[in-house]
């Protein structure tokens, strides 16, 4: 695609986080902008996908999407600026480098690029962006297809890294319960105490 041709268009791009309720661990957010012939029937809320269909259709996206980007804030960041605003960074920083992948394979200035994108996010609040407009849609990651990739994304890539963590901190069940305050994690926690990853702003019930 050449650029010329790439600035005839317009993009609609669909942003969504994962990790905003584990006490341990970071937040990842992805943007995704998706084609017009891509094969929308595997996408859902990636909440309502087994693991195995969240991999395949994450392989797919990152196959035949337009651009695609991911980003995510550390539990330090999390207990610095809260989950709230540490997710909303995240999201900026995925959306950044979706823009950029696709002004690199566009040969398009990145500010003109932006003038052609709608952004849309899942939930209540939206990141500052410099895309044409963005705005929140509650359940976005049920309704709208670049959402649903989005969360995709996202959700996939939280996961490995959390099996990563695993490896440097073994104990603490993080390959299982990815950092969200199971039983078996709250028990983990009593006998080894925080973790390097711990969100020490996230207080256990109880």
């Amino acid at each position: 695609m050449t650029g010329f041709a790439g600035r005839e268009r317009h993009f609609l791009c669909g942003i969504d986080e994962a990790g905003r309720g584990p006490i341990a661990g970071p937040v990842f957010a992805a943007a995704v902008i998706l084609p017009e012939d891509f094969n929308f029937s595997i996408l859902n809320d990636s909440k309502k996908m087994s693991e195995k269909r969240r991999f395949a259709a994450m392989r797919e996206i990152y196959i035949s999407a337009e651009t695609w980007g991911t980003g995510s804030a550390s539990s330090f960041e999390i207990d610095s600026m809260n989950i709230l605003q540490a997710s909303l960074a995240a999201m900026g920083r995925a959306y950044g480098n979706a823009v950029n992948r696709l002004a690199l394979r566009l040969d398009i200035p990145v500010p003109e690029l932006e003038n052609r994108i709608d952004v849309v996010v899942d939930g209540t609040f939206t990141p500052l962006l410099g895309c044409a407009s963005c705005k929140a849609v509650v359940k976005a990651d049920s309704k709208i297809y670049a959402v649903m990739a989005a969360s995709i994304l996202a959700k996939t890539a939280r996961d490995k890294m959390m099996v990563r963590y695993s490896w440097l901190y073994p104990g603490y069940g993080y390959e299982k319960h990815k950092g969200y305050p199971t039983s078996a994690h709250c028990e983990a926690l009593k006998k080894l105490g925080p973790s390097p990853i711990q969100r020490h702003s996230f207080k256990l019930k109880g």
